[in-house]
């Protein structure tokens, strides 16, 4: 599981997966969230804009592999 540190109290599911490096924009999320390839805190997630916290889980299904990141501050 790679932490992926925030200096806000919270960021936004797009946000939080450009700053982790897994997608290039925020807009590469949409087709993401619709395929079902992302998990928050263990429930699949459907909005892009979902806010996160220190603490939550984020797992991403692609064809490259399964990634896993945690919110941290």
């Amino acid at each position: 599981m790679e932490k992926v540190s925030i200096h806000t109290e919270q960021i936004q599911l797009d946000q939080f997966l450009k700053l982790a490096g897994a997608v290039e924009t925020g807009g590469a999320v949409k087709p993401l969230l619709l395929e079902g390839c992302i998990i928050v805190n263990g429930v699949k997630e459907t909005a892009r804009r979902k806010k996160l916290f220190s603490g939550d889980i984020v797992k991403l299904k692609t064809d490259d592999g399964d990634f896993e990141y945690q919110v941290t501050r």
